[in-house]
């Protein structure tokens, strides 16, 4: 078998070491939270009477400064976006999870993160903030069983992100979010001068820069671009045409047919044929995808990914299935394997008895190399 379960790719162990890295961060981001004063609760509930809004500049400070440095890499095709962990997006779930938050913080002063700096720091409130956070993640898992179905596939929008919404390239996105930040800074600091009587001639010019900085490496992005799926495929190349040749990502009819009954394995085929031939004649469970679709459901399966998934994917020969078959390598598909000889081989190998079809003989490429009597569908 090309596929046991055992060579399946997975996520590896993490390196012991990890954890200390894990713990070297855990703790510069806590200290970095309690220096710019997120450990008090007073400071933190200013916020909302609009006298002091260091948390909404520091927090999204540091989530643009994140965005920019990430989508630069990602453009320069250090990192590849598709293997950047994305919350799936179960949309109305978040909306009342985030309300629910936003109260308790306005009447507790803390979010959970901030609560756990002020705990560690000897502040008592923060401390009652903190147990109150458990019994509320109790009080979830108790009770969740009354509405699981709902936050659990209410609004359920998969990867979903900014880019997707918009249909904007990243650059562009990247730059209207930085745009709206400073926007947002800067309304701050006239309801800081005005509400809170704040002297923002006593704050340090150094904040220009940083801004003006952001803005041009956000426009950078725009120029920089983000790899094709073609760029993508050719960094892979060298090892990905190697396997195809030594036909290791290739697997025979009879081991798929004994993966459809695997449970163990949990198996995505996709049929990139005609949507005349996949009438004819598909395997059962099969999902028709033509080739100018296979990029787009990409998010779907990496939305959905298990270290357990197998993606096969067919034609009616092999030169199609190979094409999608680069694209989805490309994209960070795991585990994608080809039908060796595609349906024509299927049919060729468990249609022999089959009196219902007829062989013929067809001279052009990804051609159906059979002839039905009738549309079989998954019969």
């Amino acid at each position: 078998m090309n596929f046991p379960l055992t060579s399946l790719q997975t996520t590896s162990a993490a390196n012991p070491w990890s954890y200390l890295v894990f713990l070297v961060l855990g703790f510069c981001f806590g200290y970095v939270l309690e220096i710019s004063g997120f450990g008090n609760s007073k400071k933190l509930a200013a916020q909302f009477y609009f006298t002091d809004l260091t948390v909404l500049k520091v927090m999204f400070g540091a989530i643009i400064t994140a965005m920019v440095l990430l989508f630069t890499m990602i453009g320069l095709g250090v990192l590849d976006y598709s293997q950047v962990y994305v919350n799936t997006t179960y949309l109305w779930p978040m909306i009342v999870g985030g309300l629910i938050m936003g109260v308790g913080f306005i009447v507790g002063g803390f979010c959970p993160g901030t609560s756990l700096v002020g705990m560690v720091t000897g502040k008592v409130d923060a401390l009652f903030f903190v147990l109150g956070v458990l019994t509320g993640i109790f009080a979830f898992g108790e009770t969740e069983i009354y509405f699981d179905n709902w936050w659990q596939t209410s609004g359920y929008l998969g990867r979903f992100t900014l880019m997707d919404w918009l249909n904007l390239p990243n650059g562009v996105v990247v730059t209207l979010v930085v745009l709206m930040a400073l926007f947002m800074f800067f309304g701050a600091e006239l309801l800081e001068k005005y509400v809170g009587k704040r002297d923002l001639a006593k704050e340090p010019k150094m904040r220009f820069a940083g801004a003006a900085a952001l803005i041009a490496v956000a426009l950078s992005v725009i120029f920089i671009g983000s790899p094709s799926t073609e760029q993508k495929y050719a960094q892979l190349a060298p090892v990905k045409e190697a396997a195809l040749a030594k036909r290791e990502v290739q697997i025979v009819p009879a081991e798929l047919f004994h993966t459809m009954y695997d449970n163990k394995l949990q198996l995505v085929i996709l049929d990139i044929r005609s949507e005349a031939d996949y009438n004819l004649f598909h395997l059962r469970g099969a999902r028709n995808v033509q080739p100018k679709e296979v990029k787009g459901i990409v998010p779907e399966l990496l939305a959905n990914a298990a270290s357990s998934k197998v993606v096969v994917v067919m034609s009616n020969d092999e030169s199609a299935a190979t094409t999608a078959w680069k694209t989805l390598v490309a994209e960070a598909i795991p585990n994608v394997y080809i039908l060796e000889g595609g349906v024509n081989n299927w049919l060729a190998f468990f249609g022999k008895e089959d009196k219902t079809i007829t062989p013929i003989k067809a001279t052009v490429t990804e051609s159906l190399q059979y002839k039905f009597t009738a549309a079989l569908g998954d019969r």
